[in-house]
């Protein structure tokens, strides 16, 4: 929880600017629409701008929020041409250090009094802030993809961060609907990605060491713990069977566990051999063609299945 204290506010209705249009920005930029905040998309393809509108409806659709919504989005190529009246920006560029830094000092240059979000799924704030001399209003919100149907987004609070603004930023975010989290500590992958990419050690180390193939890890994950963590989280879970036992465990476990500090040399491999996964037909597994389509269909549907039986019949 977040220690009180005054908070940073948006007014409703507020000018609001999404840095990227694709994969995440544009459905950032439909929450807003969804909740009657003037959107203005920053992205220099020009190919994104055009097909922002349609990219952007369809995700109002899915949120039933398609009333009028569209005719508050713009678009523009360059954050100089943005109006200089916003007061949030969202920086959902690709997650390139050099790329984030620059796009916030220029960000920073033409709005002097917005608040900047940025929403790296790894990077520490201070070093995507490391170019700016105006740090204070920048903070950390990892949404989680795709943000529409997601409800996470952790708050970064970096040791620069005025904390008004991560206050307010927690608020806005619960205001979208979200379900934030403080991350009060600015560490590379946050929490999400932390816990994340560790179980991916783990389950490539199982695939290098000859435990198992690729799809057995999927169906391990599948048919046990996937179905009870969405309830019951790791912390929860571990009381629950009991730290005695957790502990007993731990000390038998722990030396087999992958400790790798670099990349495991089965990923390096894949990658040197240009199987890069879905975008290249092969990776761990095969990916012919509509696989890809198929598995974001299904991730859709289940994440829009999993949130309506969390949210209750009431919700």
């Amino acid at each position: 929880m977040l220690d009180p204290g005054p908070a940073w506010r948006l007014p409703p209705n507020a000018p609001v600017a999404v840095l990227g249009a694709g994969l995440m920005g544009h459905a950032i930029a439909a929450i807003f629409l969804a909740h009657g905040y003037n959107v203005t998309c920053c992205d220099p393809s020009e190919s994104a701008r055009e097909s922002l509108p349609e990219r952007v409806d369809a995700v109002l659709d899915i949120l039933g929020r398609r009333d009028g919504k569209l005719g508050l989005l713009t678009s523009v190529a360059d954050s100089s041409q943005l109006d200089p009246g916003t007061l949030f920006v969202v920086e959902a560029a690709p997650e390139l250090l050099p790329l984030k830094q620059q796009l916030l000092v220029d960000v920073a240059m033409a709005l002097p009094y917005a608040v900047i979000a940025t929403n790296t799924s790894v990077f520490c704030v201070k070093d995507v802030t490391a170019l700016m001399s105006d740090r204070d209003r920048v903070v950390g919100t990892h949404w989680w993809n795709p943000p529409h149907l997601i409800p996470l987004v952790e708050v970064v609070q970096s040791v620069d961060s005025d904390p008004a603004i991560v206050r307010g930023v927690f608020d806005l975010m619960v205001s979208l609907g979200k379900s934030p989290v403080h991350v009060k500590l600015d560490t590379p992958g946050f929490i999400g990605n932390r816990l994340q990419h560790a179980l991916w050690r783990e389950a490539m180390a199982l695939i290098q060491e000859g435990v198992c193939d690729a799809a057995a890890v999927d169906h391990v994950i599948r048919n046990s713990m996937g179905l009870r963590l969405s309830e019951v989280g790791p912390i929860e879970n571990a009381d629950y069977v009991g730290l005695d036992l957790t502990l007993a465990i731990h000390s038998y476990i722990f030396p087999s566990l992958s400790a790798a500090r670099a990349p495991l040399k089965i990923l390096q491999d894949a990658v040197d051999a240009g199987d890069l996964g879905a975008k290249t037909g092969r990776g761990f597994l095969e990916w012919p063609e509509g696989r890809k389509e198929e598995t974001a269909r299904r991730l859709s549907e289940r994440v829009q299945l999993l949130t309506a039986l969390a949210s209750g019949p009431n919700s």
